[in-house]
């Protein structure tokens, strides 16, 4: 169940970053690197190594008791969540976009070690990446915002790319046997042990 709750943390902490840059057209530093550099480990040998440990997800765990709490939801975080969980399932199915995916990351990998994470030429990349493979998915996952910000080219990419780092999550999650049922049933333990996450760090 630990390593289920790391998975959903990845998966809040890449749609608070989704949202923060729908609505300002920027994101918190550190959990936007700690989300990004998920997409490419793709090998890690556990749920904490993929974001190089708990502190890379300790934003997500924060939005996770925040949300199960009631003491700080944003209206679309949920409606987001669902939709990339939705999106993941059909996607698990389509090898031919899997493979797509499989081959564009490790071609970005080596520009993203030279340039870093959030080098606009990279973000641009991951960008592209999700709009011809994720993004041709039906139903698309829509993020709502200021259009301010939305009608930018850079921050659409950086949204996009991020998008790429939530589904990374969520393919764990259900690697780690997670299950809409899980939302329904184990809220509370899901709580409790993201708190526990958060207090400890391990």
């Amino acid at each position: 169940m630990k390593d289920r709750v790391i998975a959903l943390a990845g998966l809040m902490q890449a749609i608070r970053l989704v949202q923060q840059m729908a609505d300002t057209g920027s994101a918190e530093g550190r959990p936007l690197e700690a989300s990004l550099a998920s997409v490419f480990r793709i090998d890690a040998d556990s749920a904490t190594a993929v974001y190089g440990g708990i502190g890379g997800v300790e934003s997500g765990l924060k939005a996770l008791v925040q949300h199960i709490d009631g003491t700080q939801r944003h209206p679309n975080t949920a409606r987001i969540g669902f939709s990339v969980l939705l999106v993941e399932r059909k996607l698990a199915s389509r090898r031919d976009l899997l493979d797509r995916i499989g081959q564009g990351i490790a071609d970005i990998e080596s520009q993203a070690s030279e340039s870093g994470l959030t080098h606009p030429t990279v973000l641009a990349r991951l960008g592209e990446l999700y709009a011809s493979t994720v993004s041709t998915l039906s139903p698309r996952v829509l993020v709502q915002g200021n259009p301010l910000y939305l009608s930018q080219a850079p921050v659409v990419a950086e949204i996009r790319a991020l998008l790429m780092a939530a589904m990374r999550s969520a393919v764990l999650w259900r690697q780690m046997g997670g299950t809409y049922w899980d939302f329904v049933l184990r809220r509370q333990a899901i709580g409790s042990i993201a708190r526990h996450l958060l207090a400890s760090g391990t």
